[in-house]
């Protein structure tokens, strides 16, 4: 095995990462998802060499946590016995539907393997950070727009056909655009921002590039001028964000339909996956693919057969309802499954679901971490709690890593933000959001409201 990556860096099969409660790897299989067969394999590994713990990440990876440096190579030959192939170099992503959804602009995955195959030629693969990616999305029920990546390209239709609209640093709300394309260019395109990319560092992202950079990324081939390019904002004509379907629920494909199931928090017992894998393949799911929100797909079912996998999800404690409050709250294992944790997130998590679900509507995220690291959620939240040797603190519309502006004992922390969606449930103006009213109300109030109940 290669040394431990440090944190911050992607946490291969091949270079497992230190976490607080032990060794973690991720995985992206070649094939875009895996047999139940061979899902129910992986987690009987994980069970054997791990602590057991299954999770799919915001972005759609596998992880398997709490291995040990001889254990971790055990699992890598496992992994390879079961015959899953994962991917290895630059991450280019293509959404969980890609190439089965009637609705798709344009099946991404050639795209996206002409640029993989162009990253490796290159040579970038030793030269670029381990977060750079790419996303190539073809459209459809499940887009890529939530994903943040460094080189975005999103199938459009245009007077001539479809073309790539091209972006980078960023989600496609905020990422800036830079031109429409078809394929070859987009290709060229791609591998052009990335060699700029790697010439600056293993630090760098395409944030990183100047603006003169930008302009001659722009004017690499010929092009629609920018103000007849689609708008890749994701906002509708009025101005509103528009709403983007979540992975959890039935999507009709080209043969047969698929049932979205999330992980609550991202995480599961292997065991229960282990029992959810078996039920699918019993109802004749042919594959199961990783979808970012933390969900799984299962393909290749009979509408008859999605209730009862439904059901059987919910016994085993999955999520099966795209508006379920869980699906609000990013929380990593905490305490006592991580020896970094100073509070136990997951009870929290849980408690906050069951007695504030009216707090965590579409517009607010809350994150619950157990230290200052914020594995779970890097980036700024509506509402953080975090661990720490004065019990949990809180932060408003910061990340983990701020000062928190007020704090309670762990053990009381879902009481305190029970105040403060009573707050909100009160002082809510028609129509408004759980996020506006929290940033009308201040984070001064808010922090009081917390300290107080």
């Amino acid at each position: 095995m290669n040394a431990f990556s440090r944190r911050g860096a992607c946490p291969a099969l091949s270079a497992p990462m230190q976490t607080g409660d032990g060794l973690l790897v991720r995985l992206n299989p070649v094939a875009g998802g895996l047999a139940p067969k061979s899902l129910i394999g992986l987690c009987e590994s994980a069970l054997r060499h791990g602590n057991g713990i299954m999770e799919v990440t915001a972005r759609g990876s596998l992880q398997i946590r709490g291995l040990t440096a001889d254990s971790a190579g055990l699992l890598a030959a496992e992994v390879d016995a079961l015959g899953i192939a994962v991917r290895t170099g630059v991450p280019v992503e293509t959404g969980p539907l890609a190439g089965i959804d009637p609705q798709e602009i344009a099946d991404p995955r050639p795209l996206a393997e002409r640029i993989r195959a162009a990253v490796e030629e290159a040579g970038l693969t030793r030269r670029l950070g381990p977060k750079v990616s790419v996303v190539v999305d073809g459209g459809g029920q499940l887009t890529l727009d939530a994903v943040t990546a460094d080189v975005r390209l999103k199938a459009v239709h245009t007077a001539a056909g479809v073309k790539w609209g091209m972006s980078v640093a960023g989600d496609a709300h905020d990422a800036r655009p830079l031109a429409t394309v078809d394929a070859d260019a987009a290709r060229d395109i791609a591998l052009a921002t990335l060699r700029m990319v790697a010439e600056k560092g293993r630090e760098a992202h395409t944030r990183d590039l100047s603006e003169r950079q930008l302009a001659s990324l722009a004017g690499w081939h010929s092009f629609a001028p920018p103000s007849v390019l689609p708008d890749m904002s994701g906002r509708t004509e009025g101005g509103a964000l528009e709403r983007h379907r979540s992975p959890i629920g039935l999507f009709d494909l080209r043969e047969g339909q698929a049932l979205g199931i999330g992980l609550p928090f991202g995480s599961m017992p292997a065991q229960n996956l282990i029992d959810l894998a078996a039920r699918a393949s019993d109802l004749d799911s042919t594959e199961i693919r990783l979808a970012p929100g933390r969900t799984l797909l299962f393909l290749g079912l009979t509408a008859s057969a999605c209730p009862p996998l439904q059901a059987s999800a919910a016994a085993l404690g999955f999520v099966t309802k795209a508006a379920d409050p869980r699906t609000r709250i990013a929380a990593c294992p905490g305490a006592p499954a991580c020896a970094s944790g100073r509070i136990a997130t997951r009870a929290i998590a849980e408690k906050m679901a069951t007695e504030s679900p009216d707090l965590l509507d579409a517009s607010l995220t809350l994150h619950i971490s157990g230290c200052a690291k914020g594995c779970a959620h890097p980036g700024p939240a509506g509402l953080t709690l975090v661990g720490d040797e004065n019990g949990a603190g809180l932060v408003v519309d910061g990340t983990a890593k701020a000062l928190p502006a007020g704090y309670r004992p762990g053990y009381d922390a879902a009481r305190g933000v029970a105040g403060i969606a009573a707050a909100i449930r009160n002082a809510r103006h028609p129509g408004e959001t759980a996020a506006a009213c929290l940033t009308r109300l201040g984070a001064t109030e808010i922090a009081e409201l917390y300290r107080r109940n």
